[in-house]
């Protein structure tokens, strides 16, 4: 009992105190460690050495270096050129391009908050102008820009891969069929709105030729072969996580040096801001790893599944219970910090209960896209109402985003009752 007032109430006291939440989970694993496993903190050390010296890791700021290169490189316009045709004669319009924009751009950044901000800072501007529901569109930007998370490359995959030594070429392929069905559940969802009322989303009268759309298209092949090329390489074999993203990023530099905007100035501050947000990301890894070695040597993982077994509760309540904490953790934690914070304890218990750790993957993703978009800190609804210069309100953006999060619930009891969504691609390939 000690122990768990220890470890529930220093978290809500270190973070309640506005320390960095890395400083907070290390701090606490710490604490953990010299009270009560003997003073055994160098384990902690060891801990840290054995994640930080994982190649799978070495993939993460490759990864971020990446989306930050071609987020610069002037593509969103590009893209959102390319795909504007295809749906224009669509009901909903340029709000189906913003779901399918945001999908590519997933395979892109790997980061849900890159992907609202690159194709927000496109769209609305232009879709304001067209006399499309102010609301509207930032709601399907917001609930465009969380597939970021879902669809390969992912961060989320990534870390989720380095902490649980989980194969990440299989968890990228579980990603593509979930991300494509949220995707596209979104798009419908909008299809529906639109044709009950036309006025949220005015037809565009001006032809659309499938000429037309095959040269939107020609204008981003180098950055359709470039995904296909770093994800088909990690899912078939090819090369490991960290060498696709190297080249990945050489290959990157190249084609938006020649295709794109890209400028010298301009890689300087993609490598800053990666810099900056593997920092950020590292140190939450850092103080998970303290905090899950503590938890592991004193076995409270065991006990909480013993816990579960006496409790006489099934697996799929327990599931149930646990996605009820994410979505209430998700209204006060970003997406993947909650992730890192929870991994130590959530994962060996899912897997003791006999879930596949690949569908664990897919479904915390899915869970913590949710968070991207719950108030307060859900931040896709705070860079999109500052996108929008506080034109539509953080209050309105969150109401615009219910239907979004509604859908991701749903996701979530699809892939539940048939795994096999996430499952499939993986079993085919690996």
């Amino acid at each position: 009992m000690l122990l768990w007032s220890t470890l529930i109430g220093g978290l809500l006291v270190v973070a309640g105190t506005g320390v960095a939440l890395g400083a907070a989970l290390g701090l606490i694993g710490l604490i953990i460690l010299y009270f009560f496993s003997n003073g055994a903190t160098s384990l902690a050390i060891d801990a840290i050495w054995s994640v930080f010296n994982s190649f799978i890791l070495s993939a993460v700021p490759m990864f971020i270096l990446l989306g930050e290169v071609l987020l610069r490189s002037g593509i969103s316009e590009k893209a959102y050129s390319a795909f504007s045709p295809l749906f224009r004669k669509v009901p909903g319009g340029l709000l189906h391009t913003n779901i399918a924009v945001c999908t590519l751009f997933g395979a892109v950044s790997g980061s849900s908050l890159s992907t609202a901000a690159a194709v927000g800072s496109v769209a609305y501007p232009e879709m304001s102008k067209r006399g499309y529901d102010k609301s509207v569109v930032v709601g399907s930007l917001a609930g465009g820009g969380t597939l970021g998370l879902l669809i390969p490359p992912s961060l989320s995959f990534l870390i989720f891969g380095a902490l649980t030594e989980t194969s990440i070429g299989r968890l990228f392929a579980a990603g593509i069929i979930p991300g494509i069905m949220v995707g596209s559940m979104f798009m419908i969802y909008i299809l529906i709105k639109c044709i009950r009322n036309p006025d949220l989303a005015p037809r565009d009268k001006a032809p659309s030729s499938l000429f037309e759309i095959i040269i939107g298209f020609k204008q981003i092949w180098p950055l359709l072969t470039l995904i296909f090329l770093i994800i088909g390489s990690i899912m078939f074999g090819l090369a490991t996580p960290t060498e696709a993203a190297g080249v990945g990023v050489i290959l990157a530099v190249f084609i938006s040096s020649i295709w794109g905007e890209l400028t010298f100035q301009k890689l300087v501050e993609s490598v800053y801001q990666s810099v900056i947000l593997f920092s950020t990301v590292g140190f939450l890894v850092l103080g998970a790893t303290i905090l899950a070695q503590s938890v592991s040597v004193l076995g409270v993982p065991q006990q909480i599944l013993e816990t579960v077994a006496e409790s006489g509760l099934s697996a799929y309540t327990i599931l149930l219970i646990v996605v009820l904490i994410y979505l209430m953790l998700g209204c006060f934690f970003d997406g993947l910090s909650l992730m890192i914070m929870t991994l130590p304890v959530v994962f060996p218990l899912l897997t003791g209960l006999g879930f596949d750790p690949i569908w664990i993957g897919v479904l915390i993703t899915i869970v913590i896209e949710i968070g991207q978009v719950t108030p307060p800190v859900g931040l896709n609804l705070s860079v999109l109402t500052a996108l929008t210069n506080n034109e539509v309100s953080l209050g309105r953006v969150a109401a615009a985003t219910v239907p979004y999060w509604l859908i991701h619930l749903f996701a979530i009891l699809i892939l539940t009752i048939f795994p096999a969504i996430a499952l499939f691609l993986p079993e085919l390939l690996f």
